[in-house]
């Protein structure tokens, strides 16, 4: 094994040593360095959740419980 393989396996088996909240932190640090435009995506998210939010702060939203949801998804599957 050379040493960069070695380095690797290092660096994974401190990752595995660590708690899940800081493991997923690692994956998501890399995730994003493979799928740079990953990052656009989730910026639009994010400024769709926030205006809904500002819709639903502001009472202009119409809101719907999950069981008028699940009623609906369930007639649409019939």
């Amino acid at each position: 094994m050379d040493n960069s393989n070695s380095n690797i396996t290092t660096l994974i088996n401190q990752a595995e040593s660590l708690p899940a909240d800081q493991r997923a932190i690692i994956v998501d640090a890399l995730s994003r360095t493979l799928n740079p435009s990953q990052t656009e995506i989730e910026t639009a998210w994010t400024q769709v959740a926030q205006r809904r939010l500002d819709e639903i702060n502001a009472g202009t939203a119409e809101l719907m419980s999950t069981d008028q949801v699940f009623k609906e998804i369930d007639d649409l599957l019939s």
